[in-house]
């Protein structure tokens, strides 16, 4: 396209011309190649600007709007509570919370790999086991596999916690909190293929 200041030049001439989609399609590539070029940020951060008060859906409106302010100044750091409220989190059942685990799961990583664990719920008398296979976490409940790798015993409230982020299982197995028998190295190595997912991310920058 002739490099970025040509791009620059044609994007500033649409953009008077009010062709802000057009604008913000070939800028785009431009912030894309090099996040840094501020000129390229600025344009493009006006156009989604103009995008969004020409916007007749609140929700498209809101995106473009959004655009802008992170091309301007970044994407937010704002600490906010987490998605899922202790509340919410004790009125799930336990086959939600495993199933978030698995979604947690980095299959990438955790291909190749094969653990199996049994929990056991000291305060609900619950069971279930764990198996990583293939790439993917499932659980089934109310029973034990007696060829598991470990077997983690821990409390309902503790598991909570855990979901809502306010600890973790190995830092709760290190103070003791959770039993793991015979060996904590399954749970550790577990644990270390979940994903921690960021609230704030980049959507206009790469």
């Amino acid at each position: 396209m002739g490099g970025a200041d040509h791009v620059l030049e044609e994007a500033r001439s649409a953009f008077d011309r009010g062709e802000y989609r057009w604008v913000a399609e070939i800028v785009n590539h431009v912030v894309f190649a090099d996040a840094n070029n501020q000129k390229a940020r600025a344009l493009q951060a006006d156009t989604l600007e103009q995008m969004g008060y020409q916007a007749e859906s609140g929700s498209w409106r809101g995106h473009f709007l959004t655009g802008a302010q992170e091309l301007r100044h970044g994407t937010p750091n704002i600490p906010i509570p987490g998605t899922a409220t202790p509340d919410s989190v004790r009125a799930m059942s336990l086959t939600l919370l495993f199933n978030y685990l698995g979604v947690r799961l980095n299959g990438p990583d955790a291909a190749g790999k094969a653990i199996t664990l049994n929990f056991a719920f000291s305060d609900t008398g619950d069971k279930a086991v764990l198996e990583l296979r293939n790439g993917s976490l499932n659980h089934s409940l109310n029973r034990t596999d007696p060829t598991a790798n470990a077997t983690v015993t821990l409390t309902r409230e503790t598991f909570n916690k855990v979901i809502v982020g306010e600890t973790d299982l190995l830092q709760e197995a290190n103070n003791g909190t959770i039993k793991v028998e015979p060996d904590i190295a399954p749970l550790a190595d577990l644990v270390g293929l979940l994903d921690t997912f960021q609230i704030w991310f980049n959507i206009i920058e790469p």
